[in-house]
């Protein structure tokens, strides 16, 4: 299915998984609504709305970067509006923003608490919220969720209890969403990488060893394409591994997509 034209909004996409997607989908010449907070160079981060706006444009796609706080309801309103305003319509969702902490329960600071809560579930639900109304008129409308497949086991949980309820209330949404909006063709999924991605998130929380044994962003952008190219009254309310969709594409060599080829990869959370 030709992603010509198609629209998508992605939150979260100045950096990591969202630029690589932006980047994937602008490949084939779709309209790319890039969000973030990042609007000038960060001193450690690398990548703001603009640079991904410029890459973008460079592959053939339509840019538009939005400043955007995600735990703002009426700011996702008004880019959402944008968004349609400029390009027509909306096609797809993603809802890539994520905030970390793994931490404890003693050492979870409730500011950074309600910082997770804000910016996994809420914003998952509010920009749901804002792009539904949109997304009924498209031919194949997607919303796909950047959160793990429900496992309600313990050990999840035991060791950072905020971001792992977090990460499962972004996954609730699927589970909700995908049966209240089957019967208008929208479908809601979940992609989430088997093993760990070599992002800012990673970089900053774990050791450098770990970045390296993690694979490149562009294997989630891969999965997802993957899943958003298929017809939405066909797939929904599933839970999918970056890994399952590509095989189901027909790719083997998961070695194309290792930071350090040489290095074993490293299963992400929640994967039993």
């Amino acid at each position: 299915m030709s992603l010509l034209g198609k629209t998508f909004f992605i939150s979260g996409s100045s950096r990591g998984i969202g630029r690589a997607m932006a980047i994937k989908f602008a490949q084939e010449g779709a309209n790319i609504v890039i969000t973030g907070k990042t609007d000038s160079p960060h001193k450690k981060l690398e990548g703001t709305i603009y640079t991904v706006a410029d890459e973008v444009e460079a592959v053939g796609g339509k840019a538009l970067p939005l400043l955007l706080d995600v735990r703002d309801e009426v700011a996702i309103q008004t880019a959402v509006d944008q968004a349609v305003s400029t390009f027509g319509g909306l096609d797809v969702l993603i809802n890539n923003a994520s905030a970390i902490s793994l931490t404890p329960t003693l050492k979870t600071k409730m500011k950074r608490f309600d910082l997770m809560f804000g910016v996994n579930v809420r914003a998952t639900f509010a920009c749901s919220q804002a792009c539904i109304p949109y997304l009924k008129k498209s031919s194949n409308p997607h919303i796909v969720n950047i959160a793990p497949p429900l496992s309600m086991k313990a050990k999840w949980f035991k060791d950072h209890l905020a971001y792992t309820y977090t990460k499962f209330g972004m996954s609730v949404c699927t589970l909700g969403m995908s049966e209240e909006f089957k019967d208008q063709g929208i479908a809601v999924n979940s992609v989430w990488p088997a093993t760990t991605i070599a992002t800012a998130a990673v970089k900053y929380n774990f050791p450098e060893k770990i970045y390296q044994a993690s694979r490149k962003p562009l294997i989630m952008a891969d999965a997802v394409y993957a899943l958003i190219t298929q017809d939405s009254t066909t797939v929904t309310g599933e839970y999918f591994l970056d890994e399952d969709l590509l095989r189901q594409a027909g790719v083997n060599d998961f070695k194309q997509y290792m930071e350090n080829p040489e290095l074993k990869p490293i299963p992400d959370f929640y994967i039993d």
